[in-house]
């Protein structure tokens, strides 16, 4: 049954510099083709957490070696990773359709996201972006004012401002390129973070998580499901433990009972399981009780196609 589905895809997933990006992209763009050749209408959303900060440390760096170098606010380092994130999918993903004769047209579109300038996101940063490092390196941040935090057992990470989004400026457009055939890449890296200010959306210094700016696209656009790809192939809790349980579906309910239980790691699965519950609500209120049942699946890369067909991966439903 063809649906439209919103997909989000890790920055992680591709990679810490570009050559590890294009070998990404290739194999991302194989699984994506496969949904279109499916029938699916298809909105990629990427994270940008190792590029955004590779971009905010070469300008920093820039900055440092010539006072002609401005250094950029997180708004427009953002931008920038929209820019040569995209250029790399949306080439590879015309390459596979190219392979395979299909006609359909790919692009991305530079999205900007509204925030609340008043979000308590901003007293207490909490986004990782950039790489990962060792806990001596992170106290030389710290010792300079700049938060870090432990991403889930993997190292020691930057953290920023990661308000939630509210609005996605460019939904329209990107309803219409769905209207005409067309495969969006949008909301990359989260979006770029605005608010309203004198009439005019003006950048601020934060990541949006790109989970969440998925699930608010899904919202807007009226998607049927919101796909979040992450690197295992189904929620699991008491993860690591001796009674690990990986899960299948997921209620509502459930999902904000284990929650509330703190099952989920910060930075890693529980922003997934909070967003797919957001879109699975707010489609609730949506429709109500008519039409078919809107749902999230949180799964792996090469597992979407089975996921979407029931097989793998967990399902969160009202």
């Amino acid at each position: 049954m063809r649906k439209r589905i919103v997909i989000a895809l890790g920055g992680n997933a591709l990679g810490d510099n570009l050559k590890e990006q294009m070998a990404a992209a290739q194999g991302t763009a194989k699984a994506i083709v496969d949904l279109v050749e499916a029938g699916h209408e298809i909105v990629i959303v990427h994270g940008n957490g190792p590029q955004v900060g590779m971009i905010e440390t070469a300008f920093e760096t820039a900055a440092r070696a010539d006072q002609h170098f401005p250094v950029l606010p997180m708004s427009v380092c953002v931008a920038l990773s929209q820019g040569y994130i995209g250029y790399d999918l949306q080439n590879t993903i015309r390459k596979e359709l190219d392979s395979r004769n299909m006609q359909t047209q790919v692009a991305t579109i530079i999205t900007q996201v509204e925030v609340d300038p008043a979000d308590r996101a901003f007293e207490n940063p909490t986004k990782p972006i950039g790489g990962f490092m060792s806990k001596a390196d992170a106290d030389v941040l710290v010792s300079k004012g700049i938060p870090v935090m432990e991403d889930a057992g993997r190292g020691y990470r930057q953290v920023v401002a990661s308000p939630k989004p509210i609005n996605i400026i460019e939904a329209d457009t990107i309803k219409a390129l769905l209207a005409s055939g067309q495969i969006p890449i949008a909301a990359g890296g989260g979006g770029i973070p605005v608010a309203l200010k004198d009439g005019q959306y003006r950048g601020m210094s934060a990541v949006i998580d790109k989970d969440f700016s998925a699930a608010k696209l899904a919202e807007l656009i009226g998607a049927d499901m919101l796909i979040i790809l992450t690197a295992v192939e189904k929620v699991a809790v008491n993860f690591g433990k001796p009674d690990q349980k990986w899960l299948d579906t997921l209620t509502v309910a459930e999902a904000e009972k284990y929650i509330g239980e703190n099952q989920f790691a910060k930075g890693s699965m529980l922003p997934k399981v909070q967003a797919a519950v957001s879109f699975v609500k707010s489609a609730s209120r949506r429709n109500g009780s008519h039409g078919e049942p809107h749902t999230a699946l949180i799964t792996l890369l090469s597992k979407a196609r089975d996921g979407i067909e029931g097989r793998t991966g967990t399902v969160i439903k009202a």
